[in-house]
């Protein structure tokens, strides 16, 4: 959180607000801010009814104060470049219908500017005159058909889409229908009438796609990959591997839901075979990595997860 709130301070546009939510167990976060002052801060430390990254958020909207008109949201393990800020503002200046913005991360992907009317090879991934490695499990997919079928940043009808990290550093601004929680930012407005799901509890892996989502079907979400910023990703937050396994199929059933209530049968067949293709690669990687009792828990979770749907669907 320190070198977060270290490169705000940087920032050529300064916030008028900074609400920090604390869903610690502890007054270590407070501390840290007692003896690092920064300006325009608000610290909370909420109580056990309002832990939860969802519900964290939820209460940090309902105390933004009434002047500002764009809300931004940064996990505490990012880190900004300079101009952040300002980049977010731009594009909502550039387009006034936008009702989100999200930045952009740069630490996670290599890629390199390729040019047009290139075939990318089975395992390159190709967008935009941008190409990189594609990862292991979407070079299967290809093989098998079964690999997104639209751009990056929109779902397909039967979900598993490729998200907004197959977007290249272009330095351009491009439409989504889902934003990354952690990096994005939205009018005030859009919370007269939307909220986060409390369905996701705890860690709420997905919450921002159901969020996105849901508000993408009333208006334009962008992302400018010009906000570009950095996510050191911390794994303490996260559940064990079991419950994280379970959380990845039976939170992605519920997103595919939301935003396709409906599936044609096509769609659903293509869902479940995707789902199963991700846990039986999770099973082979108790031979092919290191880290074997992770891959077996998360995979046993991914599978128990499944068959619960059969038995008790999420509500959407």
């Amino acid at each position: 959180m320190l070198l977060l709130l270290q490169s705000v301070q940087e920032q050529t546009v300064y916030p008028n607000e900074i609400l920090i939510i604390d869903g610690s167990k502890n007054n270590e976060t407070e501390t840290i801010l007692k003896q690092n002052p920064f300006g325009n801060v608000n610290y909370f430390l909420v109580s056990s009814q309002d832990r939860g990254l969802t519900r964290q958020r939820n209460f940090g909207i309902e105390r933004v104060v009434i002047e500002s008109e764009i809300v931004c949201f940064l996990d505490d393990d990012t880190v900004l470049e300079h101009n952040y800020f300002e980049e977010i503002i731009k594009t909502y200046a550039k387009f006034p219908e936008a009702l989100g913005v999200g930045g952009y991360i740069i630490n996670e992907d290599s890629w390199e500017k390729i040019g047009e009317d290139y075939v990318p090879k089975i395992h390159e991934f190709y967008y935009d005159g941008w190409k990189k490695v594609d990862g292991s499990r979407f070079v299967l997919r290809k093989r098998l058909g079964l690999d997104s079928n639209v751009k990056p940043g929109f779902l397909p009808e039967f979900s598993h889409g490729r998200s907004i990290g197959f977007i290249p550093p272009s330095g351009k601004i491009y439409e989504v229908e889902q934003l990354m929680g952690g990096v994005s930012s939205f009018r005030k407005s859009v919370f007269k009438t939307f909220q986060f799901s409390t369905y996701f509890k705890g860690y709420g892996l997905y919450e921002d796609a159901d969020f996105t989502l849901r508000l993408s079907k009333t208006g334009k979400l962008y992302i400018n990959t010009n906000a570009r910023l950095s996510h050191y990703h911390d794994p303490s937050g996260r559940p064990n591997q079991y419950k994280y396994g379970r959380m990845v199929v039976r939170n992605g059933w519920y997103v595919w839901r939301v935003k396709n209530p409906k599936p044609r049968l096509n769609a659903r067949v293509k869902w479940h075979a995707i789902t199963l293709l991700l846990t039986v690669i999770r099973f082979i990687n108790i031979f092919t990595t290191t880290k074997r009792k992770e891959a077996l828990t998360e995979a046993l979770g991914r599978t128990v997860g499944w068959l619960s749907l059969f038995f008790r669907k999420p509500k959407t």
